[in-house]
């Protein structure tokens, strides 16, 4: 094509390219940064026979790239955009009828590709920057697959990056492979260490310094947030005048993007500090020096809260390397990296479809009518089946998964499901005011100083209106960014034409009708206040949060949270509005449920019951109703359960029937007695306990005899007989007494013999120790002295009578010379009684 020069890296691959797509329809082609990939592919393709008059649809992940690289292109033309080349990226479009190369964001091919999926008129796609893994992405090149597969086997598909994993990806596409060189210089890696407690900011402004003295030429530094970019930016605007310092990051105007894109004034150097949105597809002139702070803002999506909340993370080694290439484009360069060299970096980007919310993908794939679709990391099940939920929850979807009327409108509108449900749902008078608060909601808060710290999300509407209404001047006295209030402006403008409202919305709206139209998004988060603790919120989602001390919320009954801080308890609210529980009641009856609630009450020890009304997990209303004794039944076991099984009123008698049981089915398991230890009690409290709690609603109204009784129903009589046999509670002694046995000497050993305590004087005559058990388990003794202390523990009676006794009889008979201490114990007749008087 005319105009197209011939000094890029890639040019020579390009006659290589053609070729493959000629005989295949699907490539790979991997490109350094700077090979010219982004601007010279597309030109080259558009003289293909295989395309003839059609469109190249060219994917980039970001709006500045998209422009800029249609920029390009149409300059390299002799054109203006919109004419040959042009772009569509959101609220915004250049493009006419000659239009035959457009440059298009990620969710403005899905959206393409969902309202004709036979793609007529469109000859090729390329997916740039593929590396990046966007979710948008992701699935624009699944549905470009299926639809080249299913409809448009002509369709050519070419996915590039400079990072990417080319020969994974190639395999995925079942494409030849390409590689181009690239034109890069020497890049040295430096790591200069951080000064004891110093910050990224402080750590980055410090470098900065340190490479203007040391290099020539301009400076990138990556920052991984426009916070970050402020403060920074604040300390290098001292430098002097010969040193500029711009932004690059999403949230500037088209005016200020380009100023960053623009080369510096001679004599002039150049600070660009930038987010990630400089790692690829645009080009900076004059860069000689990158310093990276090697963080980034990526956003991460808990599923036990359903809020998804930006991060900052270490970005990967490809995007260091990238990253640092940025300083080899032009000569030599030098890249100074903040973190310590022994550092080791994950290899690659995590794609963005395994850590993010996918209620909008879910959507997608419902629209598409299937999600079976090839691919390249398939979302996961767990988030999947969330998001579905949640699309149930807003109306989008039917109960079966279907998708529904709502759904499909959901869809074309083109914002997310949660901020598409709050659009459509809303009153078409309330239109105007639903574009503001889709854009304010989209866009981060424009407040700042004190107000910046302000939780109540009516307070960003007000400096909006109050920008509207009366200028940048009123806006000002507001605490607001003048430029961010700008941004949110154009993009509520963008709005407005999408839900065909003619006039901006103005004023101050009621108090409840921000949240009353904020809830049909988010209405799992619909949060009740605590009456007993006024900071304190339940959510409909059943979790927890709380109101900092001197929020300007408090007092407030009900709140729909966009934002907060996850903790494990109660989470921090960052952002809500107030709103009329009588919406939830219009708006969501099927939500509600009226349901009898058992309890314990810990307090008063006793079973309880309610009528509770809840929507979804948020109690809203509680009134006490009576209680019969089979009702408390089920709060009676999660006491005791909760409580242990010594919470119950045991008895001796009881107590000992369970070491007995537990004795002998340890040491005779063939009887089959039954566990009675307190984990196994615990788990089958219904089969032996429910009987005994019948008409009881308190723990103290459980008799000592029931629990006997349950014990013993709980044997057959074969196993009843055993017991009294082999684990009998008492023995009769040679003195004609009845003594105790006693079992579960050892907690950590029920097979522990039991213990007959039992003075000496009581076993004359007998040689050999009694035995339990069926006659397995000898007894062990404790012989007591006349007084009842111990004289000696043995399981061998015999050999005490051998061994021991004569040591005994010696020093304890001039203690107690009224009891008989005979020299043949194996004769002597046995007593309880000392001697007779006289003797």
């Amino acid at each position: 094509m005319q105009g197209m020069p011939d000094n890029f890296p890639i040019t020579p691959l390009l006659p290589d390219i053609l070729d493959s797509l000629d005989r295949h329809p699907r490539l790979v082609l991997e490109a350094p940064p700077g090979a010219g990939k982004t601007t010279q592919v597309p030109l080259a393709l558009l003289d293909a026979p295989w395309l003839a008059g059609l469109r190249i649809l060219m994917l980039e992940p970001r709006r500045i790239a998209a422009r800029a690289a249609a920029s390009f292109m149409a300059r390299q033309c002799g054109e203006e955009v919109g004419e040959t080349v042009g772009y569509r990226i959101r609220f915004e479009s250049r493009t006419g009828p000659r239009t035959r190369i457009e440059v298009v964001t990620e969710g403005i091919l899905g959206r393409m590709i969902q309202d004709d999926p036979s793609l007529e008129g469109v000859g090729a796609i390329l997916f740039d920057e593929f590396h990046e893994r966007h979710l948008a992405g992701d699935l624009g090149a699944a549905l470009a697959l299926d639809v080249q597969a299913a409809l448009r086997p002509d369709l050519r598909i070419v996915i590039m990056s400079a990072t990417l994993d080319g020969e994974r990806i190639s395999q995925w596409l079942g494409a030849p492979r390409l590689t181009s060189a690239g034109r890069s210089f020497p890049v040295d890696i430096v790591h200069p260490p951080a000064r004891t407690q110093e910050g990224i900011e402080q750590h980055l402004s410090r470098t900065v310094m340190q490479a203007l003295r040391e290099n020539e030429g301009d400076i990138l530094a990556f920052l991984p947030g426009r916070r970050e970019i402020e403060r920074v930016r604040s300390v290098l605007d001292r430098l002097g005048d010969d040193v500029e310092t711009v932004a690059l990051h999403g949230e500037l105007s088209l005016a200020d993007q380009q100023l960053a894109l623009a080369p510096a004034d001679p004599g002039t150097r150049r600070v660009v500090l930038a987010t990630n949105i400089a790692e690829s597809s645009v080009t900076l002139p004059g860069i000689r020096v990158v310093i990276d702070s090697g963080l980034a803002r990526e956003p991460r999506f808990d599923p036990s809260s359903g809020f998804t909340r930006l991060e900052t993370v270490m970005i990967s080694q490809a995007s260091a390397d990238q990253r640092a290439g940025r300083a080899g484009r032009v000569a030599e360069g030098r890249a100074y990296r903040l973190w310590p060299q022994s550092r080791r970096l994950d290899a690659s980007r995590t794609a963005e479809i395994e850590q993010a919310e996918l209620s909008g993908l879910a959507l997608e794939l419902a629209g598409w009518g299937s999600d079976d679709l090839p691919w390249l990391d398939a979302p996961p099940a767990g988030a999947m089946g969330q998001a579905r939920d949640l699309l149930r929850r807003l109306g989008a979807l039917a109960d079966d998964g279907a998708i529904t009327t709502l759904g499909r409108d959901m869809l074309a509108l083109g914002a997310t499901p949660r901020l598409a449900a709050a659009a459509l749902r809303s009153p078409r008078e309330s239109r105007a005011l639903v574009a503001d608060l889709l854009a304010l909601t989209e866009a981060r808060s424009p407040m700042r100083g004190d107000a910046a710290r302000s939780d109540d999300f009516r307070q960003r509407l007000h400096a909006l209106h109050l920008w509207r209404d009366g200028g940048a001047r009123a806006a000002r006295t507001g605490s607001a960014d003048i430029g961010a209030l700008a941004a949110i402006e154009k993009a509520s403008a963008g709005w407005r034409r999408r839900l065909d409202v003619r006039s901006a919305a103005s004023g101050v709206p009621d108090s409840r009708s921000i949240g009353d139209l904020l809830v049909h998004a988010y209405p799992d988060r619909v949060a009740r206040r605590d009456d007993a603790q006024p900071l304190r919120y339940q959510l409909a989602n059943g979790r927890g949060a709380r109101l900092y001390e001197n929020s300007e919320l408090r007092g407030e009954p009900w709140l729909v949270i966009l934002d907060l801080r996850l903790d494990a308890r109660d989470s921090l609210v960052f952002s809500a509005a107030p709103i009329d529980p009588d919406v939830l009641e219009r708006d969501y009856p099927d939500r509600f449920v009226t349901e009898r609630i058992l309890r314990w009450d810990d307090a008063r020890d006793i079973a309880e019951a309610f009528e509770e009304r809840r929507f979804d997990a948020l109690v809203v209303s509680r009134k006490a109703v009576p209680v019969s004794g089979d009702d408390a039944l089920p709060a009676l076991l999660t006491a005791i359960r909760a409580r242990g099984i010594g919470c119950l009123p045991w008895s001796d008698h009881a107590r000992r029937l369970r070491t007995r049981i537990g004795a002998l089915r340890a040491w005779r398991p063939e009887i089959g007695l039954p566990d009675v230890g307190d984990e196994a009690l615990l788990k089958t409290l219904e089969s032996w306990l429910s009987p005994y709690l019948s008409g009881k609603r308190r723990l103290e109204a459980i008799q000592p005899a029931d629990l006997s009784e349950a014990l013993s129903v709980m044997l057959d009589y074969e196993q009843r007989r055993a017991l009294d046999a082999h684990a009998p509670e008492e023995l009769v002694v040679p003195s004609g007494m009845t003594r105790r046995l006693e079992y579960g000497a050892r907690d950590d050993d029920p097979a522990a013999p039991p213990v007959l305590a039992v003075k000496l004087q009581e076993l004359f005559g007998l040689a050999e120790t009694p035995r339990v058990g069926d006659g397995r388990v000898p007894v062990m003794l404790h012989l007591l002295s006349p007084a009842g202390r111990p004289i000696q523990v043995t399981q061998d009676l015999r050999g005490f009578w051998d061994r021991t006794y004569p040591e005994v009889k010696k020093e304890l008979k001039g203690r107690y010379p009224k009891h008989p201490w005979p020299d043949d114990p194996w004769t002597a007749k046995a007593t309880h009684r000392a001697k007779p008087r006289g003797t």
